[in-house]
């Protein structure tokens, strides 16, 4: 018999399936368990709820969160009711699964804590049984709702990879892969090749892909998939041109409204430099859904409208958010070397052009990152505060100090003044005191997902 539902029981459930199952949020590479027969085996008792809507896969690199989002946005306002699934969460758990419906206030529903604790107690022996991880509980949470909510599309984020993740049980009516950088090498290949090879599992027979960046180690990856997936398939006659015609690499068309990218990228509320490249695979993906799937009419300016608010309109969170004004501080959840070389790189420029005066950045890390692989692109001119978030994973600001000045030494270079903070709360406060004594400063807090979390609680944002 099921508890009766209540705000305590619902925390301490939550808390229990962090501690219970395995979580990659919380315990890193041992909680990722490759391969789909759990969630097969699991979809088949709940009736593969999956089914009962149109599917956009996302996976990639970097960016997946940013595309989906933007996606999303544009496809409720085309009066789509849209589920979207990401990962991870910022601060509350249901942060992962959401419904966006236009004309409906809020625009933006998370998933009730009543469906979800109904949901897990309904399931939890089978959880047990077949030892599911977190992902997949999730996963299988969100899969579930979208369909009790009748969503006409979902865009589906991948978890890690492609191939083995958890959501790639589906099959959608088209696969977005952003882009492929070096992240998660111990589980997914250390090289670009082996990565792609994992992300470009999402692809399916007769679906259409959209690949957000072109790269030479890669682009064969992604062609010989879509050939091999598709070599078969009676309706391509065998034809290879017909069968490449399903593959699009996003910066090798002019999409639509693309003419228009850079007004587009003036007004959108998500302002990091990066998301020039997340806009062209978003505008290469409509132009896909527009004439391939249907799913899409015409375009018109509320397409450049929903992309301009996505942030609002979707409750999007972590990615070159302005946290304050004052004084002026954003945070990103970029961690990898190719997202912070990004973020970093913006930084920079906003000193170089004048636009800020001096750079704080409130930087950690997980411990299974490999933290000496992104120091060199530390900008040179900034007030370092190393800190750590309330994990396990969480490396030690001590240890991030310590590889700063070890690279500092052997590269020649003086060190930037610093501080090592064990709190991130602590040094989120440090930052805006230091802050005080600038006349127009920026502060930047990233590194881990963790430690922009726990700097949004910090800041109540």
């Amino acid at each position: 018999m099921k508890a009766d539902f209540s705000e305590e029981r619902y925390e301490e459930m939550i808390a229990e399936l962090f501690v219970r199952f395995p979580s990659f949020q919380k315990t890193g590479a041992g909680a990722y368990k490759p391969g789909v027969a759990n969630m097969e085996f699991f979809d088949q008792l709940a009736g593969h709820p999956h089914r009962n809507y149109k599917i956009i896969h996302v996976a990639g690199t970097n960016g997946k969160g940013s595309v989906s989002n933007m996606l999303a946005s544009v496809l409720a306002a085309q009066g789509l009711k849209v589920g979207l699934y990401t990962s991870p969460h910022i601060l509350d758990f249901r942060e992962r699964m959401r419904v966006i419906t236009e004309g409906v206030e809020p625009m933006s529903r998370l998933v009730s804590k009543e469906y979800i604790w109904d949901f897990v107690n309904t399931w939890k022996e089978t959880f047990d049984h077949i030892d599911m991880s977190f992902f997949e509980i999730t996963t299988s949470i969100a899969l579930s709702w979208f369909a009790h909510e009748e969503a006409d599309v979902v865009v589906l984020e991948t978890g890690l990879g492609g191939r083995l993740d958890s959501t790639n049980i589906v099959t959608p009516v088209l696969s977005v892969i952003t882009n492929i950088g070096l992240d998660h090498c111990d589980l997914l290949g250390d090289t670009l090749p082996e990565i792609a090879f994992e992300k470009a599992g999402i692809i399916k027979p007769k679906v259409p892909v959209v690949i957000g960046e072109s790269h030479p180690e890669t682009d064969v990856v992604f062609e010989r998939k879509v050939l091999y997936t598709n070599i078969s398939e009676p309706d391509f006659m065998g034809s290879r041109t017909s069968i490449m015609s399903m593959l699009t690499f996003a910066d090798k068309v002019v999409p639509e409204h693309w003419e228009h990218h850079e007004e587009i990228l003036a007004a959108m509320d998500l302002q990091g430099n990066y998301q020039r490249k997340n806009l062209r695979t978003v505008l290469a993906a409509l132009d896909v859904l527009r004439h391939r799937t249907r799913i899409l009419p015409e375009s018109g300016k509320e397409v450049v409208e929903a992309i301009i608010s996505t942030a609002n309109r979707t409750d999007f969170h972590g990615r070159w958010e302005k946290l304050s004004d004052r004084p002026y501080t954003i945070c990103d959840i970029g961690h990898n070397e190719h997202g912070l070389r990004n973020n970093f790189a913006q930084l920079s420029e906003m000193l170089s052009e004048g636009e800020k005066s001096k750079l704080i950045i409130v930087y950690g890390s997980v411990a299974d990152k490999d933290v000496d692989s992104v120091i060199h692109l530390f900008p040179r001119d900034a007030v370092y505060v190393f800190t750590q978030a309330d994990s396990h994973r969480a490396l030690p600001a001590e240890k991030i100090e310590e590889k700063y000045l070890s690279y500092c030494s052997e590269s020649g270079q003086n060190p930037c003044p610093y501080h090592s903070v064990p709190c991130v709360a602590d040094a989120v406060a440090l930052a805006n005191k230091l802050a005080e004594k600038e006349d127009d400063p920026v502060i930047y807090i990233g590194g881990s997902t963790y430690v922009v979390s726990e700097a949004c609680a910090a800041l109540e944002v």
